[in-house]
């Protein structure tokens, strides 16, 4: 019988990332316990590869090093091999991850990393190529490297000497709290000073001319860094800072990073221009920037933004959606070519190329649109000979426009409008018929949690239709990744297979979203699963005498009594929003959000704990915790609460609260009888009436609100344009 390590076992994962290593010559094995234990066997180091489905470089990595017999030789012969999904994965990510920054002062995907055999890394890096380039010395060449080191007992008493400072300098980046008695711990918690910190930050790194934070490529999207200085321009009516927020969307939405003919947004732009993308699309990408779209329409009144924000909500319900209501997680950066690129392989055995899909030639347009439609498309998308991309081709962005056309081609605005609706639309039907990128149909709750919540947000501003698509993924969550009887979150379904106990973004951001339906839609079992949720988060991740939510439960007990995951060389927090926001923001802003609907104070009195733990962290650096400083506003101010007793909320209500930006703001919903009241509590597991509640009827039989901010009420109104001016007179 062979050894585990004698075969790559990645066939009997699940993960469609493992699953795409699973024919390669490497011996693969998945992370665990079991790996480790062939290491310490052998006495041979063990190599950790993490990546995601739809990573470009992962993919190339793999083709050059991976796919090759005589490097996977070397690799099997000389280590053991495990390979990670980030995905399914944060945990072993996230460390590996922090020991990548504070080693090299960057990361990115592949990480690579090489370890003892007691899992402690003593040299990482991302992408290696086969053959040395540049700086970066070959895969194969630095492999040989470090197998030769490590059987020298002198090189490998100083690996080991290493591994043990960097996870040391990891754990403590991870893992630190202040000590009780620090005067950190025992000060007043941050407040709203914060939000004004964090937008002065970002304005030293905003590019002027194109939008965004730095001066060169590659350009990422930060929404959390939009948001407070969408934020911080309400407050103060600083121009400046609206016009970076503004101009950061504009130069985001009119590139090449925004799929200007399917809607959707691209991971990240490569140039200072947000010209040409990494093509892959993320579920989370296309949650968090339709909020911040909105928010910004509602700030400006532009209803460009709106579109936006339909058109990334769009693109998920068609392309990213279960048909009973989940949301997959990524589409691939590579596909086949189309069949006018010499891409005729109906099976899909071509070669797979970066940006095929999304791409045009000349003549590609013209096969598609008649003239003079096809000359005002190629105008309006910049679409040329040579174009802008690799291959002669271009990826479409907003190039010339509207008004320009209207000049050249002697139309009006309108008329130009009209036709390139029409071409839009032909083009993007022509482009369905081109091969597909693959999907990674991977259900994840943290990730469906923030689709949740946008289109629960854009159920007020967009149209009630989109709530109707929140509450189906919740329910698809619920149904398939929560355990009601143990309260255990699962983190990932696929296709019927259930993987992987919740993490803490899991828990945050599922039950926030799952606040957000209520919001939206008033449905009572929807604030009651957040609030369950948020009970299970406490039991799992929060630490009482750490004053800390941490990322995993505790690795030596899990919520079933069994161990935890002892590999990891550290429990971490998530302090920082990366691609993701924190879930340690989120998590102590959602518990603060839902204290108002417990009659004892635990919830808060966590959210106040944790804000007040990592208080100087915050303010040390409010720009790197965007999420945990609008969770310390929360806490300091209460935030604005609109609280509507109806049976049904009116139109006209419903149209205002989607017009008005109220950043930061809750709408709570509440039954106009004793006798409705009572079976919500109920319903609840409550006696008597949460604060958010209590006293809060409505007047006779007429629909009534309660504007609420800094922990201050108006009086009740039967008009909601009275309460919203008892809230301008208080700014």
């Amino acid at each position: 019988m062979s050894q585990p390590t004698d075969r790559n076992r990645l066939a009997d994962e699940a993960s469609p990332y493992l699953q795409q290593h699973a024919d390669n010559p490497v011996n693969w094995q998945p992370w665990g316990e079991e790996a480790f234990e062939r290491a310490r066997e052998h006495d041979v180091p063990v190599f950790v590869s993490i990546g995601y489905s739809a990573c470009h470089w992962c993919h190339v990595m793999e083709e050059e090093s991976f796919a090759d017999e005589e490097t996977a030789a070397l690799l099997n012969e000389s280590f053991v091999p495990i390979k990670v999904d980030r995905e399914e994965r944060p945990d072993v990510d996230s460390t590996f991850m922090t020991v990548s920054q504070l080693v090299t002062g960057g990361g990115g995907w592949p990480l690579s990393a090489w370890c003892t055999p007691d899992g402690k890394p003593f040299y990482v890096g991302t992408y290696f190529p086969p053959e040395p380039r540049g700086n970066h010395p070959s895969f194969p060449g630095l492999c040989r490297r470090i197998a030769d080191s490590w059987s020298d007992p002198e090189q490998r008493t100083e690996m080991e000497r290493r591994a043990e400072q960097w996870t040391a300098s990891a754990r403590d980046e991870l893992e630190s709290v202040p000590e009780p008695d620090e005067t950190s711990r025992n000060s007043e918690p941050p407040g709203s000073g914060l939000l004004d910190d964090a937008a002065a930050t970002a304005m030293r790194s905003v590019d002027e001319e194109h939008g965004g934070f730095g001066a060169s490529g590659p350009k990422f999207p930060m929404p959390g860094r939009v948001d407070l200085l969408l934020r911080a321009a309400a407050r103060s009516g600083r121009e400046e800072l609206l016009r970076a927020a503004t101009r950061t969307l504009d130069g985001m939405s009119t590139g090449g990073m925004y799929d200007q003919i399917g809607g959707g947004f691209h991971r990240y732009a490569v140039d200072r221009e947000w010209t040409i993308p990494h093509f892959e699309k993320m579920l989370y990408d296309n949650a968090e920037l339709p909020m911040v779209y909105m928010d910004a329409s509602r700030l400006t009144g532009d209803a460009g933004y709106d579109r936006v924000a339909a058109e990334s909500l769009t693109f998920l319900e068609r392309e990213l959606r279960h048909p009973d209501g989940g949301f997959f997680s990524t589409l691939d950066a590579r596909s086949p070519p189309p069949a006018t690129r010499g891409g005729d392989d109906p099976e899909g055995s071509s070669e797979r190329i970066e940006g095929a899909f999304y791409a045009w030639t000349p003549e590609e347009v013209d096969a598609v649109l008649e003239e003079p439609a096809a000359s005002i498309a190629r105008s309006r998308y910049g679409i040329e000979p040579g174009g802008n991309f690799e291959r002669g081709t271009t990826v479409p962005t907003l190039a010339t426009s509207v008004a320009e056309l209207a000049d050249e081609y002697d139309r009006s605005e309108a008329g130009i409008e009209e036709v390139l609706l029409e071409s839009r639309t032909a083009l993007f039907e022509a482009r369905e018929e081109r091969p597909r990128p693959a999907r990674d149909e991977k259900v994840l709750a943290s990730w469906n949690g923030r689709a949740i919540s946008a289109f629960a947000a854009a159920g007020t501003v967009l149209g009630e239709s989109y709530a109707d698509l929140a509450a189906d993924a919740l329910e698809f969550c619920r149904e398939r990744l929560y355990d009601a009887e143990e309260d255990r979150l699962d983190r990932r379904w696929l296709d019927g297979d259930v993987a992987g106990s919740g993490y803490l973004d899991d828990y945050a951001f599922l039950a926030r979203g799952a606040f957000d339906v209520y919001s939206a839609t008033g449905d009572v079992d929807a604030l009651a699963f957040a609030l369950e949720l948020s009970e299970a988060l406490l039991a799992e991740f929060y630490d009482p005498d750490a004053g800390t939510i941490y990322f995993t439960r505790d690795p030596d007990t899990n919520a079933d009594g069994t161990a935890g995951d002892g590999t990891l060389f550290a429990r971490p927090q998530e302090f920082t929003d990366r691609s993701t926001p924190s879930s340690l923001g989120i998590a102590a802003e959602t518990l603060a959000v839902l204290d108002g609907f417990r009659t004892d104070d635990r919830f808060r009195s966590v959210a106040e704990a944790v804000v007040g733990t990592h208080a100087d962290r915050i303010r040390a650096s409010p720009l790197e915790h965007v999420s945990l400083v609008r969770a310390a506003e929360r806490v300091a101010s209460g935030g604005i609460e609109v609280t509507i007793a109806a049976d049904e909320t009116p139109a006209e209500w419903r149209q205002t609260l989607g017009d008005r930006y109220l950043p930061g703001a809750i709408v709570t919903r509440r039954p106009t009888t004793e006798s409705g009241l009572d079976e919500w509590l109920d319903r609840l597991g409550l006696e008597d009436a949460p604060p958010v509640w209590k006293g809060r009827d409505a007047e006779g039989d007429e629909p009534t609100v309660y504007v609420c901010e800094g922990f201050v009420c108006s009086p009740p109104e039967t008009d909601l344009d009275a309460a919203l001016e008892w809230l301008a007179n208080r700014e």
